[in-house]
């Protein structure tokens, strides 16, 4: 684990190759078997891209059921099973999740098919950045800042659609492995989509992943995706382990009032990921405005449209 010096525009861990699991750590296929998942793999990315196209005339609840059996289906093709705990509300919600892997936008699309809020690099991800596109994702590009408030307006405007948003308010993955609050990216959950939750009258709804080797029982990093690695390198050591398991753990919802503070919000959703299971008393926290310490670094404060700064 290294040290990463805190960037107020983008977030970054202090993850390096020392968080990935040594050679031998985690079990693993033949090859024959990587080979297949590969292909099958390909496979559901090709199928997502045909049922981008049949998604406008689908009904929403064959929507929904189409792409929740999609995200499950493409995640079994990779070799991963997903165990989920808990159930979402059944109106539409702002989810928030702990980022570890790129997997993990397969693992909340099975949970609910909601628009991805995610960075701009994807667009360009050979077929995944075609999907992603297609299917409405909302990105963020971090070189930006200024571009930060009509982001947020976008996805108020999903909420207010009556479309589930997924947001991973770290704003980078890392390897959340056993005893790396370290990594952990400096300065939190970034508040500023929060604003959108706060404005639409939005419940948020927490979510902690964490990845297992069910071979051996315990936690894995096997499947984080870390700033040094390529999509190549992280896809091959997925397809390679086995039994490899996500779990995604549903929290019970924050309901902001309207005079909510999005910090304090940001801190209430942070604390159910990372405390989860034990965030209900938390989670059932009715959350209004409060007096904030003004930060070290002055940013404004955004109302219906004026500017919003990610660290705010």
């Amino acid at each position: 684990m290294t040290a990463v010096p805190h960037e107020l525009w983008r977030p970054s861990s202090g993850c390096d190759d020392d968080c990935l699991p040594r050679a031998g750590e985690v079990p693993t296929v033949p090859v024959a078997r990587r080979v297949l998942r590969l292909v099958a793999a390909t496979g559901m990315l090709l199928a997502g891209v045909g049922l981008v196209v049949l998604l406008p005339v689908l009904p929403t609840r064959e929507r929904q059921a189409a792409v929740r059996g999609w995200a499950r289906a493409s995640a079994r093709a990779f070799g991963v099973r997903l165990v989920i705990r808990g159930r979402l509300p059944r109106r539409r919600a702002l989810l928030v999740a702990n980022h570890v892997s790129w997997l993990d936008i397969l693992a909340m699309l099975a949970v609910a098919p909601a628009r991805m809020v995610a960075k701009r690099e994807i667009r360009s991800w050979p077929v995944v950045g075609l999907l992603a596109a297609a299917a409405g994702t909302v990105f963020v590009d971090r070189s930006r800042p200024r571009a930060l408030p009509s982001t947020v307006g976008r996805v108020a405007d999903t909420l207010r659609a009556g479309r589930s948003v997924a947001v991973f308010p770290e704003g980078t993955t890392w390897c959340a492995g056993d005893g790396a609050a370290d990594c952990r990216p400096g300065g939190g959950f970034r508040p500023a989509a929060f604003q959108a939750a706060i404005d639409t009258g939005s419940p948020v709804v927490p979510l902690r992943l964490a990845y297992r080797c069910e071979a051996t029982g315990t936690t894995t990093t096997a499947a984080a995706f870390l700033g040094a690695d390529t999509l190549l390198r992280s896809v091959t050591r997925v397809v390679a382990a086995r039994e490899l398991v996500v779990s995604v753990t549903i929290a019970a919802a924050l309901h902001p009032a309207r005079d909510a503070d999005r910090r304090l919000l940001a801190r209430a959703a942070e604390s159910a990921v990372h405390l989860l299971p034990k965030a209900g008393a938390v989670a059932r926290a009715r959350l209004r405005a409060v007096p904030t310490v003004t930060p070290a670094v002055p940013v404004p404060t955004p109302v219906n449209g004026r500017e919003l700064d990610l660290a705010a």
